[in-house]
C-alpha cells in the first residue's frame, strides 16, 4: 500500500517545483522531504525525479502517480467536506485570500458577523493579487479566495475550482477634487496630459486602465506604481494624478476625489472560489453566505446614498 502523505509530497514538488518550495510552503526541511520521497522511491521500485538545474523533474511515473494522487487528495477532501456537512455548526480553522479592495470594503463586516453567528470558526486572512491566489487555492494554501475579473481580462481557470459570483463593481475614472486645483477634466481622452497611477505590471487592473486609455487615444503617462489603493487615493487627492478606481472603494463614505463615468460604464465582476471538494464544507459555506449579505447590504447603500459627484461645468 502506497503511503499517501509521501504521494502528496511527491504532487507538491511538482506544484511547487523545488524541494525548497515544498519544504517551504509545508513547514519541513528540504532534507525530509527529500528522504520522504527516497523512501517512496524504494515503494514503488522505479526513478521517480531526476535533478533539472536547481531544481527537480518528475519521470513519465512520478507523473502517472501525481495524476492518481490528485484524485485520492480530490476524494479524502470531499469525505472530509462530506462528514462536516453532517454538522451543523461551522467549526475549525478557513483561511481565506483577497485581494485589498475587498479586504477593505466587505471583510470587516464580514468577520464581524461570522464571529456572531459562528463563534467557533477561526478565520485567517490573506490579502493576495487575485490571479496567485486561485492558484494557491488549488495547491491547498487557502480554502477560499475573494477574486476580482476585469472587463476583457479573464481570471485563471483551474480545474478543481468552483466560482460563485459575488457582485460587480462599476469603475470610474477618478481626478483631483476642485479644492486641488489643476485643468479642467469632464472626460478620460482629457486625462492623456496628466500624470498617472496605476498598480504594478502583470495585473488585471493594469492591463485594463491600460486599455482604456489607448481606447481612448493615447499611451498613459503612468509616473506612479503602488498596488495600495489608499496610497492611489492620496496621490489624486492632493492634485498629483489620476487614476481609475473601483465604486467598491467608497464603500461606507463619500468620494474624496471626483469620479467621472467612462464609456460603457465598465465594472469588473467580483467572485469567490474553492475547491469543488471542499465548498459544501461548513466553515466555507458559512463565509459565502457572510459575504453575500455584506456584499447585498453594500449594493443597497450605494444606491440610496447621494449622487456621485459630478465634473465641474
Amino acid at each position: 500500500m502506497l503511503d499517501v502523505r509521501r504521494l502528496r509530497l511527491l504532487r507538491e514538488v511538482e506544484v511547487r517545483g523545488t524541494l525548497a518550495g515544498v519544504a517551504a510552503a509545508l513547514h519541513q526541511s528540504p532534507s525530509s522531504i527529500s528522504q520522504q520521497l527516497t523512501l517512496l522511491e524504494k515503494e514503488v521500485g522505479v526513478e521517480l525525479l531526476r535533478k533539472s538545474g536547481r531544481g527537480v523533474q518528475l519521470t513519465p511515473q512520478a507523473q502517472i502517480l501525481v495524476e492518481h494522487t490528485g484524485a485520492v487528495l480530490q476524494r479524502l477532501e470531499q469525505a472530509e467536506t462530506d462528514l462536516a456537512a453532517s454538522l451543523d455548526e461551522a467549526t475549525g480553522t478557513i483561511r481565506i485570500a483577497v485581494f485589498q479592495s475587498a479586504a477593505l470594503a466587505l471583510m470587516p463586516e464580514t468577520l464581524s458577523r461570522l464571529a456572531r453567528d459562528h463563534p467557533r470558526l477561526r478565520v485567517t486572512m490573506t490579502q493576495r493579487e487575485p490571479e496567485s491566489a486561485l492558484y494557491e487555492t488549488w495547491a491547498r494554501d487557502f480554502d477560499l479566495v475573494i477574486a476580482e475579473q476585469y472587463p476583457g481580462h479573464a481570471a485563471p481557470r483551474h480545474v478543481e475550482l468552483d466560482r460563485v459570483a459575488l457582485t460587480s463593481d462599476t469603475i470610474r475614472l477618478a481626478v483631483p477634487p476642485a479644492a486641488a486645483g489643476g485643468p479642467e477634466i469632464t472626460d478620460i481622452a482629457q486625462a492623456s496630459r496628466l500624470p498617472w497611477v496605476m498598480e504594478p505590471p502583470g495585473v488585471a487592473s493594469r492591463h485594463f486602465a491600460e486599455q482604456a486609455c489607448r481606447v481612448a487615444g493615447f499611451e498613459p503617462d503612468v509616473r506612479f506604481e503602488t498596488a495600495d489603493l489608499q496610497a492611489q487615493i492620496r496621490l489624486i487627492e492632493s492634485g498629483n494624478a489620476v487614476a481609475l478606481l473601483p465604486d467598491l472603494l467608497w464603500l461606507g463614505r463619500e468620494p474624496s476625489v471626483r469620479l467621472l463615468d467612462l464609456p460603457g460604464a465598465p465594472s469588473r465582476t467580483i467572485f469567490t472560489s474553492a475547491r469543488i471538494a471542499s465548498a459544501r464544507q461548513p466553515a466555507v459555506v458559512a463565509c459565502r453566505e457572510a459575504l453575500h449579505a455584506v456584499a447585498g447590504d453594500a449594493i443597497s447603500g450605494q444606491s440610496s446614498a447621494a449622487p456621485r459627484a459630478k465634473p465641474r461645468m
